[in-house]
């Protein structure tokens, strides 16, 4: 797996520290209640994905 670019790191931060507090909100509006639900949101907004992560330098 690639590793995070620190802007990447910043949105997650952002988007679990949403959840913690109570929120974060899912596309319908409704709340997001377990932890797993708030990874995959993150994980998505930060669009940490094998395309959209620069590769390691060699």
């Amino acid at each position: 797996m690639t590793k995070e670019t620190p802007k990447q790191k910043a949105i997650v931060e952002r988007v679990m520290h949403d959840f913690k507090a109570g929120d974060l909100k899912a596309n319908g509006g409704r709340k997001v209640k377990t932890p797993r639900q708030a990874i995959a949101i993150a994980l998505h907004e930060a669009g940490v994905a094998r395309d959209q992560t620069p590769p390691k330098k060699t």
